[in-house]
Parts: C-alpha cells; sequence; structure tokens
C-alpha cells in the first residue's frame, strides 16, 4: 500500500507527508521529497527502507531511510517539487522513474 503510494508520489513530482514511529522521537511527522524505495548503502543489513529527503526536519534539512514497519501513514500533497533540486549525484535508482538526466 505504502508502496504505491510512493510510486505514485514520485511518477507525479509530488511532496508527501510522511508519519513514522522513530525509534529516537516516537511518533513524528514530516513533509518529504518521495526518492526510492530498497536496500540503503548506509545500512549493512540489507533491508529494503523508503528513501526520502525531509524538507523539515528540526535538525535540518536530510535524508531519512525508513523501514516499512516504522511507516505510519504516506500522503501525497498538492505541492509539486522539481528533482534538479534535490538530486545532487548520478542516480542509480530502484524505482524507474521519468526524470530526465535525474532519472
Amino acid at each position: 500500500m505504502y508502496l504505491e503510494i510512493l510510486e505514485t508520489a514520485i511518477h507525479s513530482m509530488k511532496k508527501v507527508k510522511v508519519i513514522l514511529n522513530s525509534k529516537e522521537k516516537g511518533r513524528i511527522e514530516r513533509i518529504c521529497i518521495p526518492f526510492d524505495f530498497g536496500p540503503s548503502r548506509k545500512y549493512k543489513d540489507k533491508k529494503s527502507r523508503f528513501h526520502f529527503y525531509d524538507l523539515d526536519s528540526p535538525e535540518g534539512k536530510h535524508n531519512l531511510s525508513i523501514l516499512p514497519s516504522q511507516i505510519i501513514n504516506i500522503e501525497i500533497l498538492k505541492d509539486s517539487f522539481s528533482p534538479e533540486d534535490y538530486v545532487k549525484w548520478q542516480p542509480n535508482w530502484f524505482i524507474v522513474r521519468n526524470w530526465g538526466k535525474y532519472s
């Protein structure tokens, strides 16, 4: 269910509101750019995660990788985003998308 929402947000280039259960902070809500779903290079456990760019964290903007079990809800917002504003590396996405040179 949440993977379908993520894919829709990616393909339509819409921001999302993510509600999650953080191990450190409990239930939190963030506005994010949807990036991908798959294993993380940061974590060595090879578990697939939802990958977002957190736009409104009190600690500042940063990448956010969340296990499926931590997701409480994902809601697609009306606000669009431009991939060129957020993708600053040569991407190698798990979810195929049409983001031009950022695909």
